[in-house]
């Protein structure tokens, strides 16, 4: 009996289709949010990125969406080399003066906002705070979803409120459309993409299937 070698497939290589795609998203898309539009590793889109000299666009950059800080938030209370800690060799003591340390009651974390505050998440819709449970997800509505409310009443199950011309600055209810989730997925679906990325798109899945048959023939036992 012979022993079977592993012929399976390389996965390594880049479909046309999904170079258009880094090309057209990479420079204004979070490339976390390019993983399943292109089908690739996070760090497999950076290199491929890097290979390509491809770079986010400096207005991606400056917006609130890149989630890019400056850098500087919290420099002064780092770690620096030899540092070292007030406690080193102390074995923890329960009771002592630990009540010092706790939480006064009515006292407010520094992170803490009042109702009405507003915040951008990393997609870029404008958020106001509305309750104070302490849990983000909670506290926080989108502007717009409760703009369209106002004007419509509460948002129907399995559906969400969108932007008419995608731009998420421009709140205003004529700028504001109420859709089924399943109607959003064929609107975002590849055929809104020009027919080359369309057909290329089409064609990377048809190279999947090919490629997932031959990797079930390759596994077969030999006989």
């Amino acid at each position: 009996m012979t022993k079977s070698r592993n012929l399976r497939p390389p996965r390594t290589f880049w479909t046309p289709e999904q170079i258009a795609l880094l090309r057209a998203h990479y420079p204004d898309t979070r490339t976390c949010n390019l993983v399943a539009l292109i089908g690739r590793p996070r760090d497999s889109i950076y290199a491929k990125a890097s290979e390509l000299k491809l770079m986010k666009s400096d207005a991606f950059m400056a917006s609130p969406a890149s989630g890019r800080t400056t850098g500087k938030q919290g420099t002064g209370t780092r770690f620096t080399k030899g540092h070292q800690t007030w406690n080193k060799g102390l074995h923890y003591q329960p009771g002592g003066n630990i009540r010092e340390s706790q939480f006064k009651k009515g006292r407010m974390p520094h992170n803490w906002h009042p109702i009405g505050h507003e915040r951008l998440t990393e997609e870029g819709y404008l958020q106001r705070k509305m309750a104070d449970t302490g849990v983000t997800r909670r506290d926080y509505r989108a502007v717009h979803v409760m703009l369209w409310e106002q004007h419509n009443g509460k948002v129907p199950d399995k559906h969400l409120v969108i932007f008419k011309d995608k731009d998420k600055t421009r709140i205003v209810i004529e700028n504001l459309e109420c859709i089924s989730k399943s109607e959003n997925m064929k609107r975002n679906s590849f055929h809104n993409y020009p027919k080359e990325i369309a057909l290329l798109v089409q064609l990377r899945g048809a190279l999947n299937r090919k490629i997932n048959r031959q990797e079930k023939q390759h596994e077969q036992p030999a006989n």
